[in-house]
């Protein structure tokens, strides 16, 4: 195995910096010409467009989010709510937040306002045992008062109950299947078969507490990709359905701290799963973890690069953040890392998933600035910074944009059509921007 030339902990000096001037950097250089940006404006207008009038069936959340947002009380509520209530163990604490968050909300003003009639009809809390129970004319008169009334009539834990099957309906729009087996049977009549499409499948609730845990995903996992396997059509890796690890779940004490314990003990099951995934020819994404854990997570993706048993696959795959500071600077490394390897790397950008956390974290710690971008409109830029650098570094990089924004996916194609590069892929996550 080569050693590696690269000092990943050099681009966290860079972790904290200063937001303003990290952004004036990015407009000094604009990823796509002013030409190309007008053309993007159109192409996405034309997609929401074309999107909002093909008459596709919304799912139950798209619809959801749509009436409530998060940018009223009610909507914030149910959020709020819908998160907490797997997280409390006691019914008696449940009850008391559905009592609150419930009898405050101005229900009213969303009344019928949706093209779902489950959505009309949860904005009531009727959705109980799995059965949807239409609104009384009681309840069409004084929302707020009815659902007051059926509280006090039904009592918080039928309620409770209630919530929690709304929940678990909810969380099906997400959740493509219980085990990768039926995920995958499932999958196949989802795509039509003149579609280029397939999945990457990851597992909920990831992220180990206890080595029981950590043994638990490390089974899981391998189980994945034997399924998988099952289902392999002799194609290259990236056409394939591949399989995401967090590698938080395969270890208790996954952080930098604690780095030669982790690469003594997690680190022979991340590379027995690469293994696994390229003796079947398949992908496999080392997914996205909390900014703290960037560098560790690069030295560890750095390592398996050089493995003599992983030679020539093709498959290796890093989801890389956006929305953090530093993120062109490991698309650089990266880079480096393809170059010195010979390798290709699958590259998948996303925007973020752990923004409020790390913006807490900060904030908790006292610190001056945080590891992320504060605004969406910083986030999307850089996006598009990162993205052109991902292209420009083809063929050693197979980008993989995962974006639901119709502007940023207009301005990925312009990009791509500029530099020429057409192996590249689009992705979206089960459930949400599929039209």
């Amino acid at each position: 195995m080569s050693q590696s030339s690269l000092d990943w902990s050099d681009i966290d000096q860079f972790k904290h910096a200063s937001e303003e001037e990290v952004v004036a950097n990015l407009l000094d250089k604009p990823p796509v010409s002013e030409g190309q940006r007008k053309e993007a404006v159109r192409i996405g207008q034309e997609m929401v467009m074309t999107a909002r009038a093909g008459g596709k069936k919304k799912g139950m959340m798209e619809s959801f989010l749509e009436e409530f947002g998060l940018s009223n009380s009610e909507g914030i509520a149910l959020m709020c709510l819908a998160e907490a209530l797997i997280r409390i163990p006691d019914p008696e604490t449940r009850d008391d937040l559905i009592a609150e968050k419930i009898r405050s909300g101005d229900w009213h003003s969303h009344l019928n306002q949706s093209e779902s009639w489950l959505v009309n009809a949860s904005t009531f809390g009727l959705m109980m045992t799995g059965r949807v129970i239409g609104p009384p004319a009681s309840a069409i008169r004084s929302p707020a008062k009815f659902i007051q009334s059926l509280v006090r009539e039904s009592g918080e834990p039928v309620i409770r109950a209630a919530m929690m099957q709304a929940m678990r309906i909810m969380g099906e729009q997400f959740v493509l299947g219980r085990t990768v087996d039926a995920a995958i049977k499932r999958g196949k009549k989802m795509i039509r078969e003149d579609q280029a499409a397939t999945f990457s499948f990851d597992m909920l609730g990831e992220g180990a507490r206890t080595q029981k845990d950590a043994d638990r995903y490390y089974e899981a996992y391998k189980n994945a990709i034997l399924s998988i396997a099952k289902e392999v059509t002799g194609k290259t890796p990236e056409l394939q359905n591949g399989v995401s690890v967090k590698l938080s779940a395969l270890h208790p004490r996954y952080e930098d701290v604690n780095f030669d314990r982790v690469m003594d003990e997690m680190y022979p099951r991340a590379l027995e799963l690469c293994q696994m995934a390229k003796e079947a020819g398949i992908n496999l994404c080392l997914d996205a973890e909390e900014a703290d854990r960037l560098v560790i997570h690069m030295k560890v993706f750095d390592r398996l690069a050089r493995e003599p048993s992983l030679k020539d696959w093709g498959g290796l795959g890093f989801a890389l953040q956006a929305y953090q500071k530093r993120a062109s600077m490991v698309i650089d490394q990266l880079v480096k890392v393809a170059d010195e390897t010979g390798q290709r790397f699958m590259i998948r950008l996303v925007k973020g998933a752990y923004w409020d956390t790390e913006i807490k974290h900060c904030q908790v710690e006292g610190l001056e600035d945080f590891p992320v971008f504060t605004t969406k409109e910083a986030t999307d830029l850089n996006y598009l910074h990162c993205a052109r650098k991902l292209l420009e570094a083809s063929p050693a990089i197979y980008p993989q944009f995962a974006s639901h924004n119709a502007h940023t996916l207009a301005s990925l194609r312009l990009m791509a059509d500029e530099l020429g590069v057409e192996a590249y892929e689009f992705q979206r996550l089960h459930g949400m921007g599929e039209a």
